[in-house]
């Protein structure tokens, strides 16, 4: 299983559970196991079972090379997990808008570089996913979401084939 950027709250437990079987990783947080881009995993082809991203996309300035890049690290029959926050209608993006403030106003946060909308899921397709979507509610107890920080907050959960 790889964990990108590994909330402490969910990546214990997987670690519990997967020992050996089990990556995080993140470009800057030196919580993680290993340092990785997303843009640019350095493991071979269909390295993976299972991924869970969780509120990273929304970071990278190239989403859809991030997103090919989890297709072709997950192995055929694998499947991804994938929560980004939408915000909007359609997705929403600008390169030019840099400054922080500007990105808080036009994204919802500083350091986020676009809006998504439910269009995400077209995006998640590109690469060749199957994408189901679900929410927390449709999978697990409201206290057992609170846990695992998967709040209503949290919205949609893309469920990502291959």
């Amino acid at each position: 299983m790889l964990h990108v950027a590994p909330e402490s709250c969910l990546g214990e437990r997987f670690r519990a559970h997967l020992g050996d079987g089990y990556l995080s990783a993140d470009l800057c947080d030196d919580r993680a196991m290993v340092t990785m881009d997303i843009t640019d995993i350095g493991y071979p082809d269909a390295s993976f079972d299972v991924i869970y991203c969780s509120h990273v996309l929304e970071h990278v300035d190239d989403d859809r090379r991030a997103m090919r890049e989890l297709h072709r690290v997950l192995r055929p029959g694998g499947w991804a997990i994938v929560l980004v926050p939408i915000i909007g209608d359609r997705t929403f993006e600008d390169p030019r808008i840099t400054d922080p403030r500007e990105r808080e106003a036009a994204f919802g946060q500083e350091d986020h570089v676009r809006r998504y909308g439910p269009d995400v899921i077209d995006r998640l397709r590109e690469p060749g996913f199957t994408v189901e979507v679900t929410r927390a509610s449709d999978l697990v107890s409201a206290d057992t979401a609170v846990t695992l920080g998967l709040t209503p907050a949290s919205g949609e959960i893309f469920l990502c084939r291959r």
